[in-house]
């Protein structure tokens, strides 16, 4: 588990989101600094540390989903790191089309 430690929670969200879904455009931001005097925050980790994140994921995978079954595909992949400090996730997910990056 100490391995785990050492690489951030943005770079295993990276790698879990790019491995399970096929995606096309990945942007992960981290806004944990927006959120350190809260609550639930100082309750986990003992601060801000990797706790809130923006998500823009582009995949083929979300091709006839609607967007609650996007976000819960999200979710699954990502379970573990809700399990151990990711408080929050804010979520765009668009297939190829509707992101433009398919032409027709």
């Amino acid at each position: 588990m100490a391995s785990r430690t050492l690489i951030s929670r943005a770079s295993r969200i990276k790698t879990k989101l790019e491995t399970a879904l096929r995606v096309a455009v990945l942007e992960v931001e981290d806004v944990s600094y927006q959120h350190a005097g809260h609550a639930a925050v100082r309750e986990m980790d003992g601060g801000a540390s990797e706790t809130h994140f923006n998500l823009k994921i582009v995949s083929s995978n979300f091709e006839g989903q609607n967007l609650v079954k996007r976000h819960r595909m999200v979710y699954e992949v990502l379970s573990d790191e809700l399990d151990s400090g990711l408080h929050a996730l804010s979520i765009t997910a668009k297939t190829p089309k509707e992101a433009g990056l398919d032409k027709e």
